[in-house]
């Protein structure tokens, strides 16, 4: 029943001489043998099943005997959409893309079924590589990160690079605060000054000779009385990053969306900034400033109302749709952080490993963000940079340290050596 060019390809493989046939129940596959998954092409939408899940399992019998697994174009059982595993399905050692990878093979879990992933070409003709410069979802890359930030002139001053508002910390919560100005200062923010309770600054101040304060007036979570203090403390402020360890209340929601109406500066939104405005999503669209905001995924879920299993099964959608809807970049945090901006496009970024999963990096990221914007790069443009930098430093943190003993601060020696790397 073949035809076209499966048919042409069978006939090349007989003539190649191999012996094609069913294979034996007991055949003993294992170490020394390689085995070839082209069972399922793109397309996939649900399980396996019948005799192409059993083939599934024998080849997962075969690998665990030793034998190396190379699939064909991307593991078969695997989304090439959306990265979701729909077993059973092929564990590979090896992939090859054909043409291009799929948004599934760079996407966890789907990154893990992929062993080792190449791109094949295919002989994609010219033109169609044409129309795909227009694509929406891109492989995030080094130059990617790299090319907006440019060498620093020689004539440059402190207020040349930016003066950052760091709206964070609590009573015992000071390193939330702390962690976001060091990412502000180590990615090169000329000024930080932290805006926070007057019974945190003294704990927040003493992180960094570097840091400048500003006492919020009172005590418990940020409300409605915050806000002339607020935007007195924004005032000059050339970028602005709200949320990393702040209280919150009934009112904290009202305060953001006043604030949000009446400053101008760029605003990067974090951590509970973003869980006190659950129910609110008329907010971001009243923001006169531009506004970024760098959820995970359970507080995106929140925002959203719906599971974080519902978030993580439809990523790039999601994203893309929040960040369209509501004109804000969007930094969805996690294994293959992606970028949304609001012209469609989203960036799936490749750096960074387990031993980030701990208390603060997002912390370091969001003072990283805020840096880069007060710095004078386009929000889309710093959410890329930011983002790449933040994984990478976590990988030579790693390459240093190992994964177990990392922690949020060891991102800040990191970061250096990448801005090192790259003579900035």
């Amino acid at each position: 029943s073949l035809k076209g060019d499966a048919a042409k390809n069978f006939e090349a493989l007989l003539k190649a001489g191999l012996k094609i046939g069913p294979i034996a129940p007991n055949l003993p596959v294992g170490k020394g043998d390689v085995v070839i998954d082209a069972l399922l092409g793109t397309g996939l939408s649900r399980s396996p099943e019948g005799r192409i899940a059993e083939a599934i399992e024998r080849i997962a019998k075969w690998r665990a005997n030793g034998a190396k697994v190379i699939a064909a174009d991307l593991p078969s059982g695997l989304d090439s959409d959306l990265g979701m595993v729909r077993e059973p399905c092929v564990t590979a050692d090896r992939t090859l893309a054909f043409g291009y990878a799929k948004r599934g093979q760079v996407l966890e879990p789907g990154v893990g079924r992929c062993g080792l992933l190449e791109i094949t070409d295919i002989g994609i003709p010219a033109s169609a590589e044409r129309v795909l410069k227009d694509a929406p979802t891109w492989l995030l890359s080094e130059a990617d990160a790299r090319k907006a930030l440019l060498p620093r002139d020689a004539s440059t001053h402190k207020g040349s690079f930016g003066h950052v508002l760091v709206v964070a910390g609590s009573r015992g919560k000071t390193g939330a605060a702390a962690l976001a100005a060091m990412g502000a200062l180590r990615s090169g923010a000329g000024l930080v000054t932290i805006a926070t309770r007057a019974d945190a600054i003294d704990g927040v101040m003493r992180h960094a000779p570097e840091f400048m304060g500003v006492e919020l007036k009172g005590d418990g979570p940020l409300g409605m009385r915050d806000l002339n203090g607020l935007l007195d403390a924004a005032e000059g402020k050339s970028a602005i990053v709200i949320g990393p360890g702040i209280s919150r209340g009934d009112e904290t929601h009202q305060l953001l969306a006043d604030f949000l109406e009446e400053s101008t500066a760029p605003c990067v939104l974090d951590a509970d900034a973003l869980n006190a405005l659950v129910g609110h999503l008329e907010v971001f669209g009243k923001s006169r400033g531009q506004l970024m905001i760098t959820p995970h995924p359970g507080e995106l879920a929140r925002l959203l109302g719906i599971t974080t299993t519902e978030l993580q099964e439809n990523r790039i959608a999601i994203a893309r749709s929040f960040a369209v809807d509501h004109r804000v970049v969007l930094v969805l945090k996690g294994a293959r952080t992606l970028i949304a901006r609001p012209d469609g496009s989203v960036f799936i970024n490749t750096t960074g490993n387990p031993g980030m999963a701990t208390g603060g990096t997002g912390d370091v990221l969001a003072g990283m963000c805020g840096s880069l914007i007060g710095q004078g790069l386009p929000l889309g443009d710093a959410a890329v940079t930011a983002v790449w930098v933040h994984g990478r430093a976590g990988d030579v943190v790693k390459q240093k340290h190992g994964e177990l003993g990392l922690i949020a601060g060891d991102l800040l020696e990191g970061m250096t050596e990448v801005w090192r790397q790259w003579e900035r």
